[in-house]
């Protein structure tokens, strides 16, 4: 027994090691037969990407028809990413090459079309539109878009015109709700609506504009000239000249440009003579430099209130009073709370003997600014005047000076007299009886006055 177990062990062994030796065989067989047709699917994957690398480069150049491919998905995309960085001209650039190397590209007209559109370049926009949907019939969303550039290109056609009839609010709203909804990168557009922003008045608005402008394209010449004519209508001539000077650095020949430099610049100029004439007493030779400075621009309010109080204090120092009224007026047209021009209008009043006026223009600019001692001197000063004025003028009522002698008095009392005698005004008998009253009592008291003598008149 202990012996046939013996002899079935001895077999086991032989055939274990029997199968494992050919087991090995054939896995060093296979081994050796898949190496060459691994190496060669390696090499053909190699190869495969890169074709597909060449393909994709070559997609980027040379876009193939677009309907459902991924060259015109990779120019599309492309064209895109260019308009988001507002690179238009690359994005045009690029659908132009696409559309020269394949005409019949339909999708590259859309988006050629769209980015026109948007910088209002209407009609080479209109083109491209017709161009897709000669290719494309029926494309409502083209087809809408066609009808927007007709609005906007119509708008800013009416804008235009309203502009130069002076209708400036109703251009803003073409260019605000129709243009720049339509068209939102148009850049004549948004220097139509920087002008009639400074037309309106709007000077703060119009900087803020040419801001965004200036920051897209910092050499734009229109929006260096018309930021710099807001910040002049707001008297800051500083930063106005540094504006036109930068425009001018970059074309010296820009005839607006110079004109507006040159124009502040003599502006300034002649406003300096003024003041130092005035402040050397060469008050007639200031007059005549106010008054050329006030011509150079009449809508230049923010600095021709100050020219306007310089000429009305010239005006009160040589003592023309009409004149230097009219000039306070105007500065208080443009200010109504403007204290000084107030006060040199109370003192305009005082020389034309307006002593009711000149006492309600001083009194406001000592309410307006009550810690002014030198205001309530002027106010008390104008008070006196107008209390005085309230006295009866007898030498004046006869119409003759005090100077006059007792001949005279009795001359010009007869005269009077005989004129305003109630007999001979019956059409206006009352006003007559009361100039008849007047002109005996002045008579009487003048002539008490110089004689001692209480005389009855008729």
């Amino acid at each position: 027994m202990g012996m046939k177990l013996c002899g079935f062990d001895s077999v086991a062994r032989r055939g274990f090691v029997y199968a494992a030796l050919i087991l090995n065989f054939v896995f060093c067989c296979h081994l050796l037969l898949l190496q060459p047709l691994v190496a060669a699917v390696y090499v053909r994957i190699r190869s495969m990407r890169r074709e597909s690398v060449n393909l994709v480069g070559q997609s980027l150049r040379f876009p193939v028809r677009i309907d459902g491919q991924a060259g015109g998905a990779s120019l599309f995309e492309r064209v895109s990413q260019s308009v988001k960085v507002m690179k238009y001209s690359e994005a045009l650039s690029d659908l132009n090459a696409a559309i020269e190397a394949d005409p019949a590209l339909s999708e590259a007209y859309w988006h050629k079309a769209s980015i026109l559109r948007q910088l209002c370049r209407y009609e080479e926009s209109e083109r491209s539109y017709k161009s897709f949907l000669g290719m494309k019939p029926g494309n409502s969303a083209a087809e809408k878009e066609l009808s927007q550039l007709y609005q906007a290109q119509n708008a800013l056609n009416s804008a235009d015109d309203l502009f130069e009839s002076g209708d400036f609010t109703k251009a803003l709203e073409y260019i605000y709700k129709v243009v720049l909804v339509f068209s939102p990168e148009c850049s004549k557009a948004k220097l139509l609506k920087v002008r009639l922003l400074i037309a309106a008045k709007d000077y703060s608005k119009a900087i803020s504009e040419t801001g965004f402008i200036l920051k897209e394209d910092e050499n734009n010449l229109e929006a260096l000239l018309l930021r710099g004519r807001a910040y002049y209508y707001l008297a800051d001539h500083d930063i106005a000249t540094r504006h036109y000077q930068k425009g001018l650095r970059l074309d010296p020949e820009h005839g607006e440009l110079k004109k507006a430099y040159f124009g502040l610049k003599n502006l300034l100029k002649k406003t300096k003579s003024a003041e130092d004439n005035a402040g050397k007493g060469k008050l007639r030779l200031a007059v005549e430099d106010y008054k050329a400075a006030l011509a150079f621009d009449p809508n230049h309010t923010a600095h021709n209130i100050h020219l306007h109080l310089g000429l009305c204090k010239v005006y009160v120092k040589l003592g023309k009073g009409t004149d230097a009224l009219k000039s306070c007026t105007e500065v208080l047209e443009i200010d109504g709370d403007q204290v000084e021009a107030l006060v040199q209008r109370g003192e305009a009043k005082l020389l034309v003997e307006d002593w009711e006026g000149a006492v309600a223009d001083i009194k406001s600019a000592a309410e307006k600014s009550p810690q002014d001692m030198n205001i309530r001197e002027v106010l008390m000063r104008a008070e006196r005047s107008l209390k005085m004025s309230q006295r009866k003028d007898w030498y004046k009522i006869l119409g003759i000076s005090k100077l006059a002698s007792i001949s005279e008095i009795k001359k010009a009392y007869k005269k009077l007299a005989l004129q305003w005698h109630p007999d001979k005004n019956v059409d206006n008998r009352e006003e007559a009886e009361a100039k008849f009253r007047e002109i005996a009592a002045a008579y009487e008291v003048i002539d008490f006055s110089l004689t001692g003598n209480v005389r009855k008149t008729a």
